[in-house]
């Protein structure tokens, strides 16, 4: 313990250990704490008996939903984009080679009290259910421009500006409904809430170009994929990495008080009477509750179940986006499922997850909506946890505080939050222009 560090990075959450492996990969002496004795912090995924003893206690769980090792079950459950920023860092780290991934089958969307596929392309616009005769050529026509758009070459921008053009005049310009901008907006470019539509167009073009390229890349029936034996695989990978590159690791570290010296900046962190010194700490917002803030809190509930979801061709994983203005809420709900297929259940069983942004204290009921989608459950857990972000500014202190994880049930928001933090702490960008098509051990997609 009595050395000194460049890095010590406490909690082992899956943001924590992704920046513990590019730091170490760039060479810096990395120490990864964690007050646990496990990987994950509160990404971790559960076995049943661990799901029973957080939500039910000491009761044992029925001999009828099959054997405890056989569950996977995620506390921050999120599929990846297939090209996504988070397949990207995982190739450009190499850490696919830790990893098993197989494509989701299918990304559908709330709309009018009924489960619709996601539309992404010109062709699926023309079929959607959707849409009547005349919204689906103008939606079709929306998908074009958007398909064609390259923002290097100006003659596929149509004269429009989209650095300048909110998405809302976007929008008006090709005439679309607002329920053909709510599952745009919500279901294919992935906004949380309807603020996007006063910003520039461009990032929502963007958004919806990544949803099309990652639903082509391996023609699958949406554009997630999601590891074998849930997201706990993550982070252990990104600490195996780190250790390659000379990380060192020790869990089940009590305490973990950061130390700071007269002017205020980080000099160390003291565990069980040692201390190890170091320049900088990244930690998760339970290490410094001091340098956070509360910023809402998330509500969900977790389902075993016995077959698929109703109305999603008998998907065996599937996200279903609940758009704000379907419910009238202020941001959207989530509906994530998956199955034995993945690994993360026996034979026959299903984990589903309801998530939302908290907008009452009564889980139970404001979750309804999404429930509802699930039909008979063997066994529905209820949770809620605060959210938290930084107030601290790392250039004085050299503190590095991540956010808490959103409702939302994919991971392009984690991942940007990662990627900024790592220019946060060392003044450089990750280059992510990796050859997709070179991901060959991770090609049991």
């Amino acid at each position: 313990m009595d050395e000194e560090y460049d890095v010590i990075v406490l909690g082992t959450g899956l943001k924590e250990c992704i920046l513990s492996g590019l730091l170490s990969v760039d060479g810096l002496k990395v120490l990864h704490m964690d007050r646990n004795d496990y990987y994950g912090g509160d990404s971790t995924s559960l076995s049943l008996n661990q799901l029973w003893k957080r939500f039910r206690g000491e009761d044992k769980p029925p001999a009828h939903l099959g054997a405890s090792r056989d569950y996977n079950v995620d506390m921050v459950p999120k599929f990846m984009m297939a090209n996504g920023t988070l397949v990207r860092t995982l190739i450009h780290t190499d850490v696919t080679k830790y990893l098993s991934f197989k494509a989701v089958d299918g990304s559908y969307v709330f709309s009018k009290g009924k489960i619709h596929k996601v539309p992404a392309t010109d062709m699926e616009a023309l079929k959607s259910p959707l849409m009547g005769i005349f919204e689906k050529r103008r939606a079709r026509n929306f998908f074009i421009y958007v398909q064609d758009y390259n923002e290097a070459e100006p003659k596929t921008h149509q004269g429009l500006d989209l650095t300048r053009m909110t998405t809302r005049e976007l929008i008006a310009k090709h005439g679309l409904s607002d329920d053909t901008v709510d599952f745009i907006g919500h279901a294919l470019a992935l906004h949380r809430d309807d603020h996007y539509l006063n910003e520039p167009a461009l990032d929502t073009v963007k958004r919806m170009k990544l949803y099309a390229e990652s639903l082509a890349r391996f023609q699958g029936g949406s554009p997630y994929i999601y590891p074998l034996y849930g997201l706990g695989e993550l982070p252990q990978a990104f600490a195996r990495l780190s250790a390659v590159y000379g990380g060192t690791y020790m869990l089940n570290k009590p305490e973990c008080k950061v130390e700071f010296d007269m002017e205020g900046k980080v000099c160390g962190v003291t565990s069980e009477g040692e201390t190890a010194k170091c320049k900088k700490v990244v930690c998760d917002p339970s290490y410094l509750p001091n340098k956070v803030r509360k910023i809402g809190k998330v509500a969900r509930a977790i389902a075993i179940m016995s077959h698929p979801i109703q109305n999603t061709n008998d998907s065996h994983s599937v996200q279903i986006i609940l758009p704000q203005k379907q419910l009238g809420r202020k941001s959207d709900m989530y509906v994530f499922c998956c199955s034995y297929t993945h690994n993360v259940a026996p034979k026959g069983k299903f984990i589903a997850f309801v998530s939302a942004e908290a907008e009452t204290d009564n889980p139970q009921s404001e979750l309804r909506p999404g429930i509802d989608l699930l039909g008979p459950v063997d066994e529905l857990f209820f949770d809620m946890y605060d959210r938290y972000e930084p107030v601290n500014e790392p250039s004085l202190d050299n503190c590095f505080v991540s956010m808490s994880y959103d409702a939302t049930t994919h991971f392009e928001t984690t991942v940007t939050d990662v990627l900024n933090m790592y220019t946060l702490i060392t003044g450089k960008t990750v280059d992510l222009s990796v050859d997709l098509s070179a991901a060959s051990a991770a090609e049991e997609y």
